[in-house]
């Protein structure tokens, strides 16, 4: 990265902090490699506390004159404005993601606001903290078309698009995740939020060995897929994408809609476009979803897809 860009970047961020409604936000997205010298840097937002994360090793000057522009942030009216309290670092090229605090007392585990509903996050002890800010726009529409739906949360995690179709009017939402402890999160999240948990199910098991029961619980007017690009030993992109589209024409009511996301730089919206028309050609794609404005990228086929179908 390049010492020489810092002040654009310091500019940015306070200029986004600035316009930043009282919810979680990016305020600054290096890897959509919009800003030239400063791709391995990011900023998060979470209402009061400052996120930076640094995803390549950098030398001492610009670690140095990083660390002193974040405290020189920290005493504009910007910021006293926003009631920020906490500047934390994250370097997130080392194991763990080792994280400094520059300022203020870190909270780990704060709750947070995004589009009017709550979500409980935990910072640092994993590299996600339980909330993908780039699917805002996701969850948005999740939200606005769930309404009286029967909804089916494939690789739910932190149940993010769940919260979302209960908040929508959701009859109910079936959560499958093969991680427990995301689905424990995904409770608390409901629970947050005062929605009737049983309207929702957590079912912690490996998808692919799970069909018999998914399919009890359907058929679903609303299918969400958000697989992890590649996990070890339970998914990989290009091979098991297609055994999921597979599924879709027995899973769906006759006028279901579905979800189909993807974050790998590796494949565009032909991937999705093309499997669906191989693997269920009764689906008809209707179109991608927007990103938000914060999460630029200089290649737009490099960023989320987010592609809704219909039956």
């Amino acid at each position: 990265m390049q010492l020489n860009q810092l002040a654009t970047f310091f500019s940015h961020v306070e200029t986004q902090l600035e316009v930043a409604p009282d919810e979680v936000r990016r305020l600054f997205h290096g890897r959509g490699q919009c800003w030239p010298g400063l791709e391995q840097l990011t900023c998060d937002w979470l209402q009061g506390q400052l996120i930076v994360n640094v995803f390549k090793p950098v030398d001492d000057e610009f670690l140095s004159q990083l660390k002193q522009g974040l405290t020189t942030l920290s005493q504009s009216d910007v910021w006293r404005q926003k009631q920020g309290r906490t500047i934390l670092l994250q370097h997130r090229y080392s194991d763990g993601a080792p994280s400094e605090v520059l300022l203020g007392e870190f909270d780990p585990r704060p709750v947070v606001v995004e589009s009017g509903l709550k979500y409980q996050l935990d910072i640092g002890r994993n590299q996600n903290f339980g909330l993908f800010l780039d699917m805002r726009l996701g969850r948005d529409w999740v939200k606005a078309n769930a309404k009286q739906a029967n909804v089916l949360n494939l690789f739910a995690y932190t149940c993010g698009f769940s919260v979302s179709a209960i908040a929508g009017g959701a009859d109910q939402v079936v959560n499958v995740d093969m991680a427990r402890s995301s689905l424990n999160k995904g409770r608390e999240n409901h629970q947050l939020n005062g929605h009737n948990i049983n309207q929702v199910r957590f079912l912690g098991h490996d998808i692919f060995k799970s069909w018999g029961k998914i399919k009890k619980s359907g058929p679903y007017d609303m299918i969400i897929i958000d697989p992890p690009s590649f996990q070890k030993g339970s998914f990989a992109l290009t091979k098991d994408y297609q055994k999921i589209l597979r599924r879709l024409p027995d899973l769906l009511t006759d006028n279901g809609q579905v979800l189909a996301c993807v974050n790998s730089p590796a494949v565009d919206c032909s991937f999705l476009i093309d499997g669906m028309a191989q693997e269920a050609p009764e689906l008809t794609y209707v179109e991608r979803l927007e990103n938000p404005p914060e999460f630029a990228d200089i290649n737009e086929q490099a960023s989320l897809k987010c592609l809704v179908f219909k039956n």
